[in-house]
């Protein structure tokens, strides 16, 4: 197995131990990012992540650990585990499908912050915080003078970009935008010389688009989420 092939197993923990290693936090052997940026973390050794857990909580109100197929152990008097959201992961091994581009993209900036967070929150509420524009390049679509769909770069280590908010308001949906959207920052990734990834939950209908433009399921990819209690 090559070294690619190994940060894709956990990819929370070579982002921090490359890439992101800026906003690394770590607690008895446990990876997080730093909550202001980020709130997941990563672990190798089940074993270690009850005291690193209640230490990480200590930092922020809800947070989440990102495993293949380990599951973490907590102590039940200190965090409380909300749900266990079953995932999967994507890569983009070969060329980009083509693609119909029909809307203008631009990136976005730190002016376009306050809009970026509130459409992912209408959307997808609960993991992205505003410091999270600083993992990596964002790009989006505007309609009618507002931000109506949005692709960003998350995760990030040596070898992978991850793509993520592949979020479109309600009002804008089955036009295409997302479709064009991850085609772009994908664009975007492969321009850097790493492979593109994402992730998202099993079962989700965009894992269609997503295996039209070229990227296959590779695994299951759990997200542990918890809150302090």
């Amino acid at each position: 197995m090559n070294n690619f092939e190994l940060t894709l197993k956990n990819p929370v923990w070579h982002a921090l131990d490359e890439v992101h290693k800026k906003y690394l936090i770590s607690f008895n052997g446990v990876k997080f990012y730093d909550p202001k940026i980020c709130p997941f973390g990563a672990f190798k050794d089940a074993s270690e992540t009850t005291i690193a857990l209640n230490e990480y909580a200590k930092l922020t109100d809800s947070f989440f650990l990102v495993s293949e197929k380990k599951d973490p152990i907590f102590d039940k008097d200190q965090v409380v585990l909300d749900r266990k959201i079953e995932g999967v992961q994507m890569v983009l091994y070969n060329a980009l499908a083509n693609y119909e581009s029909t809307e203008t993209i631009i990136p976005l900036t730190e002016k376009h912050i306050n809009e970026i967070y509130d459409l992912i929150w209408l959307v997808m509420p609960g993991y992205y915080k505003k410091r999270s524009f600083e993992m990596g390049a964002y790009f989006g679509i505007f309609k009618d003078g507002k931000l109506v769909a949005v692709t960003g770069q998350r995760i990030q280590t040596n070898n992978f970009i991850e793509l993520s908010g592949v979020v479109t308001h309600p009002n804008y949906t089955r036009r295409g935008l997302a479709k064009q959207l991850v085609a772009h920052t994908t664009k975007e990734v492969l321009k850097t010389g790493k492979k593109a990834i994402l992730h998202t939950t099993k079962g989700n209908g965009a894992i269609k688009l997503y295996e039209k433009l070229g990227y296959t399921l590779t695994r299951e990819m759990n997200w542990w989420y918890f809150h302090r209690k």
